[in-house]
């Protein structure tokens, strides 16, 4: 049974209760890429998401000056997963160790979302499959920045980010295409396409998607063993063990470094200008370049649809953050 701030009384496990990690041993390039593969999983549901998200809401009848609030399950959740999830995990210890846990659990429900959700048949059925899959993809991503600091040595954590940098990448790159892929290179077609139909090679997308978040994040779940935490003794808590979740993370913001404020500002700009981005630019190329009517969805006709031209955009655009990571890593390796 996996525990959540587990007391010191209880026998079957460790107390955990911010325990540092102790990384004993620097870990070769393999041990890297079966530590990180889990996030190339992960960022391949969200890069399906991002690339195909309002489309999908348009298929099913929304308006695109309702698509910013359709979104909402986004920004919303990451605002309140992460740092719960991220409390829970760093006072979590159980057989599958502290992170994994939660890796396991958020690629099981994000895994079924993205079965379910290009089969919604009503839109209120989407954006609710949206929610889920938000909330489950957080779950398991959240914990995977945590999992290089718990496993590598101060000199290799540079590394382990550039290995995330890159899978990020490359599963956006293939993730973003793979739409305009099914359809131009392998043919799929919707023998009858009416409206309010989702188009076959989207969920075949998301199908083939949720087969490559779960399978990823269970190979590190499989191939990847996390240290125990150090006996109780061996360190002092930061926080009074009193003080509730809240509390914690309260503190945790105020004690936030100097550079990673700074870094905030750029976060909310980029993220600002991305969600415009992921919300807009399939249904603006559509009508906007292609012409297509606004009564008709951006991508009723995949020939015609604004996806025919803006996912091989989002494909490049991604494929700048692999190229990047493969030169740190050339330096690093």
């Amino acid at each position: 049974m996996i525990a959540v701030g587990q007391k010191a009384d209880t026998p079957e496990i460790a107390p955990l209760e911010r325990a540092p990690s102790q990384p004993s041993k620097r870990l070769n390039f393999w041990q890297l890429w079966n530590m990180g593969f889990g996030f190339f999983g992960i960022q391949f549901g969200w890069g399906l998401q991002m690339a195909n998200t309002s489309s999908i809401f348009e298929d099913l009848g929304a308006q695109a000056y309702q698509l910013p609030l359709l979104w909402l399950a986004a920004p919303l959740t990451g605002l309140i997963v992460q740092p719960i999830v991220g409390y829970l995990s760093d006072h979590t210890w159980g057989p599958l160790g502290r992170r994994r846990p939660y890796f396991l659990i958020g690629s099981i429900f994000a895994s079924t979302a993205l079965v379910l959700m290009p089969n919604a048949s009503h839109l209120w059925m989407a954006v609710g499959l949206l929610w889920i899959l938000d909330t489950s993809a957080n779950i398991s991503m959240t914990p995977f920045r945590s999992f290089v600091g718990d496993l590598l040595p101060a000199d290799q954590r540079t590394l382990g980010f550039t290995v995330q940098g890159l899978f990020h990448g490359l599963a956006g790159v293939i993730a973003a295409s793979l739409p305009w892929l099914l359809h131009h290179l392998f043919g799929v077609i919707d023998s009858d396409k009416g409206q309010h139909m989702i188009p076959l090679a989207v969920k075949l997308s998301f199908y083939i998607g949720a087969v490559i978040f779960l399978g990823a994040v269970m190979w590190t779940v499989l191939t990847t063993e996390e240290a125990p935490p150090p006996p109780r003794s061996s360190w002092q808590p930061r926080t009074d063990p009193s003080q509730g979740m809240f509390q914690e993370i309260f503190i945790a913001l105020q004690e936030m470094p100097q550079v990673m404020r700074q870094l905030a500002w750029v976060q909310f700009c980029s993220w600002f200008g991305m969600f415009c981005l992921f919300l807009y630019f399939p249904p603006a190329i559509a009508r906007n370049i292609l012409g297509l009517p606004l009564t008709i969805s951006s991508s009723i006709l995949p020939a015609l649809s604004g996806q025919d031209f803006a996912l091989p955009c989002i494909t490049v655009f991604a494929a700048c953050s692999p190229l990047y990571c493969l030169k740190l890593l050339s330096g690093s390796v």
